[in-house]
């Protein structure tokens, strides 16, 4: 079957490694039209990395399409490295990533962690953005790092058992800290398992039907490392910035053209945060996907972002 809510798949025509500073170097390719209008494509988690799938959003014949793995991701080395890892530090990644490849401006695509980082990097740069195109509205608030540690389990009461029931039932009044001591903790054999357990139980939240496709891919050693251990760090952290910072700071990014699509089921970021957003945006198209959950692979997500990134084709 042909499908047609995507571009069909492409290579890369260029790929590199850049010394951002401290241990980290991250990967980062280009695809579609050398010529062509850049965009760049920032991964969720923190720590999911990105795929050859991601290049599938954007017209390979209008745009130049970059992509890359944020620290501690992917790609990027060191796989899982938390020292000098902080959202200031991956706003500055973006920036140097830009400088070095001659960019002026670009557009910028994110979902879930990638709106996070999307919406803070054009409240820290916007005039090097063209337009946002957000997904899956995460904006890192205490409340929604507690729905995801405890909330869910009202929808999902035997995956939340599963991963709650990793730590001894003493240590599951604070899932976070006693998950990011063992994340955190040298040894393989600690670390780990924790970090499947976390990751697997964010995958069964991210459809809204079973997607065993998606609990395999969150099973690899690479993906759960990444998205266990970053995600434990930044919410650990209050991912480096002040309580609601990206909210407080709408009005640095009002007058950018931008698209929020969310599915209305989403469990790992519910809707709410999405309409907070644009009760303070409201310039920006918004869109609720009546029969999706949270992954950008399900068909009316990926529709309506292939859709909303064709439509800003007209911006120059």
């Amino acid at each position: 079957m042909v499908d047609t809510a995507f571009y069909p798949q492409i290579e890369p025509y260029d790929t590199g490694m850049l010394a951002v500073g401290g241990p980290h170097k991250i990967y980062w390719e280009q695809s579609g039209n050398p010529s062509g209008v850049p965009v760049v494509f920032l991964h969720g988690g923190p720590g999911a990395g990105a795929s050859p799938a991601h290049r599938r959003f954007f017209d390979p014949a209008h745009y130049r399409i970059v992509i890359f793995d944020q620290r501690g991701a992917g790609r990027s080395k060191p796989l899982g490295e938390i020292a000098d890892n902080d959202t200031p530090s991956l706003i500055e990644d973006i920036e140097r990533l830009r400088a070095h490849l001659g960019i002026e401006r670009w557009h910028v695509f994110g979902g879930s962690w990638g709106s996070t980082l999307a919406i803070a990097y054009a409240e820290h740069h916007a005039g090097r953005v063209m337009s946002l195109c957000l997904r899956g509205i995460f904006l890192c608030r205490k409340s929604e790092i507690q729905w995801f540690l405890y909330g869910m389990r009202h929808f999902m009461p035997e995956s939340w058992r599963e991963f709650s029931g990793h730590l001894p039932e003493e240590e599951r009044g604070d899932l976070l800290k006693n998950y990011y001591r063992r994340l955190t903790d040298p040894d393989p054999a600690v670390y780990m398992p924790a970090a499947r357990k976390w990751s697997v139980y964010e995958a069964r939240g991210c459809t809204l039907l079973p997607s065993p496709e998606t609990i395999d891919a969150f099973s690899t050693d690479v993906v759960a490392l990444g998205i266990a251990r970053m995600e434990a760090h930044y919410f650990t952290h209050g991912i480096f910035l002040p309580e609601n910072f990206l909210l407080d700071n709408v009005q640095r990014i009002r007058h950018i053209p931008g698209v929020i699509v969310q599915g209305r089921y989403d469990l790992v970021c519910p809707p709410n945060s999405a309409d907070d957003l644009r009760q303070l945006w409201p310039e920006a198209e918004f869109i609720m996907i009546p029969d999706a959950g949270h992954s950008a692979m399900e068909t009316g997500i990926r529709s309506a972002l292939v859709a909303a990134m064709d439509r800003f084709r007209r911006l120059r």
